[in-house]
């Protein structure tokens, strides 16, 4: 149970879960991705970033519960699955994993001459959407992706979903969500990972994070609230 297991497991759990998120799924972009000729493309990029959940989810989401994102800690605190207390020291691991990958790429990817970080692949609206696509597409893409995510998140761990199959679904579900909204803002969802890559954007990103801090954090408290009063019986 995790009611047993100290809060400092549990905040290590989610330190090095988001860190694997952002290492492997935002290294894919940085890395692989970069390369047309590897064929990976976004396609593989976003099953990169499902892939990333999934296999952390089932590595330590028995610590943790696996939240590796700021916008699902508070989704899973408003629907009464997470106790309101440890909200703020799991924000802090998860934003501690995620910059410590965002260093460890940048270094990465700095050995390599010619290098320039670029947008770092950091989230972005206007001229820094891969499809520059306006605020107004972000801000909704984002907050509706999130509230569906946290919605297949509340559903798949709810006790009339099938035993311990939620982190196939989460991660397949996270895997959709980028294929969708790559183009529209590079896919966040989660404030850690955009808060980790824009510090070491060579763009304007830091100056739109807020954005994907806020829209993500509003989409997570709808689909809280959307599966707690008409979907959730648990």
């Amino acid at each position: 149970m995790q009611e047993n297991i100290s809060i400092i497991n549990k905040l290590v759990a989610e330190c090095l879960g988001t860190f694997w998120l952002v290492f492997a799924g935002i290294g894919s972009a940085l890395l692989a991705a970069a390369f047309p000729e590897l064929g990976i493309g976004f396609a593989g990029v976003a099953l990169a970033v499902g892939l990333t959940v999934m296999t952390m989810a089932f590595a330590v989401g028995g610590i943790s519960g696996g939240h590796f994102n700021p916008a699902v800690t508070l989704g899973l605190t408003i629907s009464g699955r997470f106790a309101a207390k440890d909200l703020i020291p799991y924000w802090i691991a998860q934003l501690i994993g995620g910059i410590i990958a965002a260093a460890l790429l940048y270094l990465i990817a700095s050995g390599k001459d010619g290098f320039t970080a670029g947008n770092f692949a950091s989230n972005g609206y206007g001229e820094l959407s891969p499809g520059h696509y306006n605020l107004t597409s972000a801000f909704i893409i984002e907050g509706v992706m999130t509230a569906f995510f946290l919605i297949i998140i509340l559903g798949s761990t709810s006790a009339q979903a099938p035993a311990k199959l939620a982190p196939i679904a989460i991660g397949l579900g996270l895997t959709v969500i980028h294929l969708a909204s790559i183009p529209v803002t590079n896919t966040s969802l989660n404030p850690a990972r955009s808060t980790a890559t824009a510090l070491f954007a060579e763009s304007a990103a830091l100056s739109q994070l807020w954005l994907f801090w806020i829209a993500p954090l509003i989409g997570a408290a709808l689909g809280a609230l959307i599966w707690k009063s008409l979907l959730g019986k648990d």
